[in-house]
């Protein structure tokens, strides 16, 4: 969408000078284009009242929901109130967005084995268990480097390079999990990625399988699966698995606490608990 007008260039350049993560700053710059577009002229020069009725188009005609209703929100709030600096404007005040509550879909833990069972493909299935193991996201188990696997430390750890939000964190991983990923790690010896990429040496058969992973300089994209639920039932607390899982706090912002040996002893156990079952 290109669309110039001197307060979406300044706003490009002030999101820019922002800690936001790159997909931040483009949905910004891309809502306020949206707006411009919308009555096509300089946002700039918009009243409280178009933007108000801006809102409206949105929830009425174009049926926004809560995501896409709180980026526009965020964006324009940003736009107005902090880069063009307009004062006296209620309107961000008066858009209220209810969050949905919806239980999200949890699989078994006999569905996640008959799952596993039902993937034939080693680097695919060791990456899905790793993934189920320590709850981790599709982009950062794919990230994970040879370095990041701390197996020789008590307990053993696992190094999360620039997860949710930007941030490194660590997460526990049991003894057993850490051998078959040493094992898996064997089949192919990449020296930077756990996971990596066959890429087109595979593709087009001019290496093997193990030897296109070897010569790898990228990650492979793999699906994934969530662990929260299991581990609350193994009796792991909620902050606690708020923490491993990157997650800012219990709710939406970010509150971090330090882990208790007893806690951290807990979780172990019932990762070691939660290892048995995926073995078959």
């Amino acid at each position: 969408m290109k669309i110039h007008y001197p307060s979406i260039s300044q706003f490009q350049q002030f999101v820019e000078l922002k800690d936001y993560r790159p997909p931040t700053k483009k949905e910004y710059v891309r809502n306020v284009c949206k707006l411009a577009e919308h009555f096509q002229c300089d946002p700039a020069t918009l009243t409280e009242n178009q933007l108000r009725e801006y809102f409206l188009f949105l929830r009425q005609h174009k049926h926004y929901k809560a995501a896409p209703m709180k980026a526009a929100k965020y964006a324009l709030l940003s736009f107005y109130l902090d880069c063009v600096k307009v004062t006296g404007w209620t309107v961000f005040k008066e858009v209220r967005i209810a969050e949905p509550e919806v239980l999200p879909i949890v699989l078994g833990r006999a569905e996640v084995q008959a799952l596993f069972g039902a993937v034939r493909e080693p680097r695919f299935r060791t990456a899905l268990r790793l993934m189920y193991h320590c709850g981790l996201r599709v982009g950062e188990v794919v990230r994970i480097e040879v370095q990041d696997l701390r197996g020789r430390e008590t307990p053993p750890r696992l190094h999360i390079r620039n997860g949710k939000g930007g941030k490194d964190r660590f997460v526990p991983i049991a003894p057993l999990m850490v051998e078959e990923l040493r094992d898996w790690w064997r089949t192919h010896r990449n020296p930077n990625f756990l996971f990596p990429s066959p890429g087109r040496g595979w593709a087009d058969r001019t290496f093997s399988l193990s030897q296109s992973m070897t010569r790898s300089t990228s990650p492979m994209s793999v699906s994934s699966v969530s662990y929260a639920t299991h581990l609350l039932e193994e009796g792991v607390s909620l902050r606690q698995i708020s923490q491993y899982l990157g997650h800012e706090s219990l709710d939406t912002t970010v509150i971090y606490t330090h882990l208790t040996a007893i806690s951290e002893a807990r979780t172990q156990a019932a990762l070691a608990t939660l290892y048995q079952p995926l073995k078959s």
